[in-house]
């Protein structure tokens, strides 16, 4: 490279100008070192001009950026010490959740794009969690792991050993960007319109690699689905992208492209919106960003219940908020009615459970129940293995809380669902249980009103004793009303409560019937309030029951609940057993 003293005064005037567009870019000051937080900084100032106040959490992010308590963290670690008011805050830039009072440990959640794993990772994650966490891991609603039991000394080691495995928990928690969840059978569905393992891969390191998309005014979801049979809930997150189908004939060329959805956040009663447009491929990972930094300039930092993108979309409507959106871009999207896309494939309920075909022939997938998302360490010892030896070594998680292993042969398959039920697992689920979701409960979280997985297992084994049923039934439960396991999209939904018995407090739900998402997309309505756990299954018995007595033909449990209102579902608690 040439000296500065060769270059010649046309090549110092471009030079320089050059570097003033990366620093007016990177909010660089003409001397200072670089502060890729200064969009965050001027967001807030504008809140402060407008004589309103910053959340606490705002503060703490203004005073210092989180992810510079490495030190602070590791000196913590080295005495054995908890963190304390917003350090607590700090803590999950790194994936760090201390949960006491429950108990007086962290919790440690990682970040997997599009959910999959090699098996040297599930392998090393085994070890991991032995030897620095509770000895089980947790397979969450966002296709990632987390792992519970975290002593206070051993977080460093914690956060080392995972990278050490390729893997990161940076920004797994408090106000950034979550884990990017995509197609869990990506690249094998014989369905799908496209694998979306590169494009989650590509916005995954794009996040990692730029420090100014983190905290943001609160957290953030994306996914994608590459339209396979296996859905992945992206209308439930802040942007989803959806992959379509454009005919012969319409005003934009023949092939696949994705849909924007907005806003979704379905504890806070909304799918997401469809943004108008259809995106390249290649345009994907832009327009997220875009997204982001629109989001970050005017989110909400005055009140934490209105900060997700939800709210600003609402203030503002679809048309101003895609405006601002544009100015971030270097092309202009392209405008397209969802009616111009052809239809989106069925998405098979269960299709996460069970042997199925791969688009490659010769080859299956094979969908591993996994009781509430929990996994003890040898369960992913013994995973990894039959990955290694049955397939390619690829192992998959799911928003349905379980895990797939993919690229076994048809020889193996009997082989592959032996060596699983030796390990205390299986590949095959009653309809209740097919997709059983639950969040992590009161044993591990401060916020859950309940104990939600042993609950979920309780019921489970209830309704499958009492009730045949022959279609599938997603049954969420979850502990506090932030939504962890979506409760409003499951057929049946239960919300944990505290419920006044004489003097005392005791555990209970409220229950939602009728959602859906997908080409299932409904919101469940509430048909009985505050009902103690004790008197719950009796009372899921007569839903489910009342449910076969009166739907039509082989109507579906989603089609039946559709069709009636809330107060004839309500009736059905009271109908005499008919079966």
């Amino acid at each position: 490279m040439a000296d500065e003293a060769t270059l010649s005064d046309e090549q110092k005037q471009y030079l320089a100008g050059f570097l003033s567009a990366v620093a007016a870019r990177n909010g660089t000051g003409p001397g200072g070192a670089s502060d890729p937080a200064s969009i965050h900084r001027a967001a807030q100032d504008r809140f402060i001009a407008e004589g309103k106040k910053l959340v606490p959490e705002e503060e703490a992010k203004r005073k210092a950026h989180p992810l510079d308590m490495w030190d602070e963290i590791s000196a913590n670690a080295a005495a054995g010490r908890a963190p304390k008011g917003l350090d607590i805050f700090r803590h999950k830039f790194f994936g760090l959740f201390y949960v006491a009072p429950t108990q007086d440990s962290f919790m440690c959640r990682l970040r997997i794009p599009n959910g999959i794993l090699a098996a040297h990772q599930l392998d090393g994650l085994a070890s991991v969690v032995e030897t620095l966490g509770g000895g089980y891991a947790d397979v969450t609603t966002r296709a990632n792991l987390q792992i519970r039991e975290v002593g206070p000394t051993s977080v460093i080691e914690m956060l080392t050993a995972i990278q050490d495995l390729g893997l990161t928990s940076r920004g797994a928690g408090a106000d950034n960007i979550r884990n990017i969840t995509g197609s869990p059978t990506a690249g094998i569905d014989p369905q799908e319109l496209i694998d979306t393992r590169p494009l989650a891969r590509a916005l995954h390191f794009t996040i990692l690699n730029h420090r100014e998309l983190y905290g943001l005014p609160r957290k953030f979801n994306i996914a994608l689905d590459g339209g396979g049979q296996v859905g992945v809930l992206e209308d439930t997150n802040d942007i989803g992208f959806t992959a379509v189908s454009v005919p012969e004939g319409a005003s934009v060329p023949a092939g696949v492209y994705f849909r924007m959805l907005l806003g979704g956040i379905t504890g806070h009663g909304k799918f997401g919106q469809d943004a108008g447009i259809v995106l390249k491929p290649e345009e994907l990972v832009p327009a997220a960003v875009a997204v982001v930094r629109v989001f970050i300039a005017f989110g909400d930092r005055t009140d934490r219940k209105r900060a997700r993108l939800k709210y600003l979309l609402e203030a503002w409507g679809i048309e101003r908020f895609m405006a601002e959106v544009e100015k971030e871009l270097s092309f202009k999207p392209t405008k397209l009615v969802p009616e111009a896309c052809s239809p989106r494939g069925p998405i098979l309920k269960h299709g996460h459970i069970g042997v199925h075909k791969q688009r490659q022939k010769g080859l299956n997938y094979l969908g591993v129940v996994m009781p509430v998302g929990r996994m003890s360490a040898a369960q992913m010892r013994g995973l990894a293995q039959i990955a290694r030896q049955f397939g390619s070594g690829t192992i998959r998680l799911t928003v349905w809380q379980n895990v797939i292993l993919s690229d076994i042969s048809d020889a193996k398959v009997a082989g592959a669902r032996k060596a699983i039920e030796e390990i205390g697992l299986g590949t095959e689920a009653s309809p209740i249980r097919g997709a059983l979701v639950a969040c992590t409960g009161n044993t591990g979280c401060k916020f859950s009103a309940t104990d939600t997985k042993a609950q979920a297992l309780y019921l489970a084994q209830h309704l499958e004793s009492r009730v045949k049923l022959d279609q599938p039934i997603n049954l969420h439960l979850t502990g506090c009303p932030h939504s962890c396991a979506q409760h409003y999209v499951g057929d049946i939904g239960l919300l944990g409560v505290k419920v006044a018995q004489g003097d005392d407090m005791i555990e209970g739900y409220s229950v939602m019937v009728g959602g859906g998402a997908g080409n299932e997309r409904s919101l469940a309505r509430e048909i009985a309030k505050d009902v103690p756990f004790a008197d719950l299954a009796d009372l899921l018995e007569a839903l489910l029951k009342g449910y076969l007595a009166r739907r039509q033909g082989g109507e579906s449990f989603h089609e039946f609940a559709g069709r009636q209102s809330v107060d004839e579902l309500k009736a059905l608690f009271a109908m005499e057993p008919a079966l």
